[in-house]
């Protein structure tokens, strides 16, 4: 077989990381046969044009405008990671009495975290966060109305945003795909980014929680300003020092 160029054994590492969620550079390297300093000169290359994040001894891609993880993939990676982030943002609701719950799987977690002791009215995009909690008496569940997205589903487009922007809600539990200081709360399509904007323009307060891969993300459409959080909830992965960075523009940053 005669040796691919820097071009075709980079994109063939995108759809790797993309089909698997991660790859190893130790694996890359015997299967592309290269050197491992050659795999690693293209993550290098790879991370500067924004299609993956480079980890110790690997790379996962970064969620853009032409890929998207769906929820049954988010549903198996770093399950219990996000599982401690859930029960800890949902222990931020204080006494709030409405709630919208972003589509994805943390927030669906931070759903079935939710007290089921007091009524709470939570109003949501995601299908499946409504299906979890419909069944639960103390809850009054508002599904938002819209196109539905095959990958998460969840509603989106005009009659989701016009609906939501007739609520005022006491909090808002986003997720989103990138985090970072520079560029904010991104996510990679445009549809799904209006929803999110929207609800925390309903919202009194808002949280964001997810993963420590998240942070230092960047994906196509920005949301929000990092400085709009109230609180920031991730795991004991995202570093210290990192935390604090967060921090300095305004939320309180809970690692767990």
């Amino acid at each position: 077989m005669s040796e691919k160029t820097a071009e075709e054994r980079q994109r063939a590492i995108v759809l790797a990381a993309r089909a698997t969620g991660s790859v190893d550079v130790t694996a890359l390297a015997a299967e592309l046969g290269v050197a491992k300093e050659t795999i690693r000169r293209d993550l290098r290359a790879l991370e500067d044009h924004g299609l993956v994040r480079r980890t110790h001894g690997g790379a996962y891609p970064v969620e853009s405008a032409g890929f998207e993880t769906t929820l049954a993939f988010r549903a198996t990676s770093h399950v219990p990671e996000k599982r401690r982030i859930a029960a800890a943002a949902a222990e931020l609701l204080g006494d709030a009495e409405t709630v919208f719950v972003d589509e994805g799987f943390t927030p669906q977690l931070i759903a079935e975290a939710l007290p089921a002791d007091r009524p709470l009215t939570v109003v949501t995009a995601s299908l499946p966060v409504a299906g979890s909690l419909a069944e639960i008496d103390t809850m009054s569940v508002l599904l938002l109305g819209g196109r539905v997205r095959s990958g998460t589903l969840a509603t989106v487009d005009h009659w989701t945003t016009k609906m939501l922007a007739g609520f005022v809600v006491d909090l808002a539990f986003i997720g989103a795909n990138g985090i970072s200081r520079e560029h904010g709360l991104t996510t990679p399509d445009p549809a799904v980014s209006e929803v999110k904007a929207q609800a925390m323009r309903a919202a009194r307060r808002t949280v964001f929680a997810g993963v420590h891969t998240k942070f230092g993300a960047v994906s196509f459409c920005r949301f929000a300003e990092v400085g709009a959080l109230e609180a920031i909830v991730t795991s004991t992965l995202l570093p210290t020092a990192e935390a604090h960075r967060y921090s300095l523009l305004g939320p309180q940053v809970i690692r767990v």
